[in-house]
């Protein structure tokens, strides 16, 4: 009797283990999609035109993505985005950068103009938000 309740006791922890992993799975499948933040890097350095001088921006700039497929995306499409970004900032004036309204209205047209990026490239926009995490102009 004790060998039978051996025997059934080891050929039950393979299933319980297998279940196990199969509730983890269905878990995994329902847990809530992981956001990420890709960060643009280095971070955008470059001149713009104020009248008659020329003035200097760097900005540091993360894109907010759901899922690790967005993130490839994103990843393989970064000098395609940065080129839009660059020229971009580069038709700035003091005036369109002088207040966080126009900053806010930047960000904006920046990530508007992000999402067209990928909409045309790859169909789909992937990107949910454009952060300046530091913007610099002097």
């Amino acid at each position: 009797m004790k060998v039978l309740l051996t025997l059934l006791l080891a050929l039950s922890l393979p299933l319980s283990a297998l279940a196990q992993e199969k509730k983890e799975e269905a878990e995994g499948e329902n847990a809530a999609p992981k956001i990420i933040y890709v960060g643009i890097v280095p971070a955008l350095v470059g001149n713009y035109s104020s009248g008659t001088k020329m003035k200097f921006y760097k900005a540091d700039i993360s894109l907010k993505v759901t899922g690790s497929e967005a993130e490839e995306k994103v990843k393989y499409h970064e000098p395609l985005i940065r080129n839009q970004l660059v020229q971009l900032f580069s038709q700035q004036t003091d005036e369109s950068l002088g207040s966080m309204d126009s900053k806010e209205k930047l960000r904006q047209e920046a990530l508007k103009q992000v999402k067209q990026v990928l909409e045309q490239e790859e169909g789909k926009p992937y990107v949910e938000d454009l952060l300046f995490n530091n913007l610099i102009l002097q």
